[in-house]
């Protein structure tokens, strides 16, 4: 009986009750806010629908799931319009409902698939357009464009801010990706175990629709199999390897200073720290090359990051670090294995880990030739060999 349960129950990761708050708070501000507006826009006591149910199916992919494929702006607002226009298009060619319903369903959802925007709270919009009554009948294909455009537009534009400001990058992107070198090599993590044409591979073999992102489906996989190589490890603690005697920088130190300091420790990456010695973020040299302007031998700020930092912090950048670090900075324990330091290493393409205690103190530094050396010493420790099997081929 459990396991014929278990079929309909699928199991799911536990949500925290932050995220259950932030995503009913969203649906209720995502809904509410759309029903004033149209309201507003329809004036009360008209024959023309202020807002449609479709609407309730939007918010849960929107606010609950954002990071899906199917929630996405494009399936959002290309679905719902193609389903609207199939609706309209059926429900006048066909009189018996019964029949224009399931047309209109199935021909909607061939589109979408088709145009690559499928979304399935659009199935409802197509079917709004044949049962929603004389009301949504003589609206014809004003229908397309109110209620389901505008109802549409405005629940994606509150998606769209709600998310961003309660930590949901949307349109999604990957959180965390491996530096781009520019180059025809694979990502670290990519060089061993599966390539992403196997990824594709298999994809291919299920033919269906995946309700995940192929990028953050590969990025999850990337991941375990790291977190699994790393749980067979060697067991060499970060406090073992670290460097202590760590060159840090003030965010209020300009960006002179801290290119003297990586020139004259020949270092590659500062942290930043603040009066409490806790990191703040982390300031390198692809930092200096990348977001600062050279101007007579020395780093400032250029035009186009001054307008941008103007943006985002409301006050112009003034040339120093805190205009050009790297923020949030990826840590990791002093009492954490190397191995876990291998997965922020190579999950991430960094090559330096602040090593912190308790308040994000910094106590030291990592990097990837400490890794490699602990690596190294780990094997020998043990007395093994690499395998063939688990070399990448040259």
């Amino acid at each position: 009986m459990h396991a014929i349960l278990k079929k309909f129950v699928p199991e799911a990761p536990a949500i925290s009750i932050t995220e259950r708050v932030r995503t009913g708070v969203g649906a209720l501000a995502g809904i509410g806010i759309t029903g004033l507006l149209a309201l507003m826009f329809v004036g009360e006591g008209s024959t023309i629908p202020a807002l449609i149910a479709p609407m309730g199916a939007s918010a849960v992919l929107l606010f609950a799931v954002p990071s899906s494929p199917l929630a996405q702006p494009w399936p959002v607002v290309g679905g719902n319009l193609i389903a609207a226009l199939t609706g309209v298009t059926i429900a006048l060619l066909l009189p018996n409902v019964f029949l224009a319903s399931a047309v209109a369903i199935g021909v909607a959802i061939a589109l979408m698939m088709t145009l690559r925007c499928l979304h399935p709270p659009s199935g409802a919009i197509a079917l709004t357009a044949v049962l929603g009554g004389p009301a949504i009948r003589e609206l014809g294909y004003g229908y397309v464009l109110w209620p389901v455009a505008g109802n549409t537009i405005i629940l994606l534009l509150i998606a769209l801010l709600y998310n961003n400001l309660t930590g949901r990058p949307y349109p999604h992107a990957l959180r965390h990706t491996a530096a781009d070198h520019k180059t025809s090599d694979p990502p670290v993590a990519e060089r061993v175990g599966f390539t992403t044409e196997d990824l594709d591979s298999v994809l291919a073999e299920y033919d269906e629709v995946i309700d995940i992102d192929r990028d953050d489906l590969a990025e999850i996989l990337h991941r375990t199999e790291l977190r699994s190589l790393s749980r067979r490890a060697g067991t060499t603690l970060c406090r073992h390897v670290m460097s202590r005697d760590v060159i840090a920088v003030s965010p209020d130190a300009s960006l002179r200073h801290a290119l003297e300091l990586l020139q004259l420790h020949h270092i590659k990456a500062l942290p930043v720290t603040n009066d409490h010695a806790q990191v703040i973020g982390i300031v390198t040299q692809t930092d200096i090359l990348d977001k600062a302007t050279w101007k007579n031998g020395l780093p400032t700020i250029g035009f186009r990051q001054r307008i941008r930092l103007s943006l985002k912090w409301g006050q112009a950048p003034s040339g120093i670090v805190r205009d050009i670090m790297t923020t949030p900075v990826r840590t990791v324990s002093p009492e954490a294995t190397i191995s876990e330091a291998i997965v922020g290493l190579a999950g991430e393409g960094l090559h330096y880990l602040p090593v912190t205690v308790a308040d994000n103190k910094l106590v030291g530094i990592i990097s990837q030739s400490d890794v490699m050396m602990a690596m190294l010493a780990d094997r020998a420790a043990v007395g093994g060999e690499p395998s063939a099997e688990t070399l990448p081929p040259l």
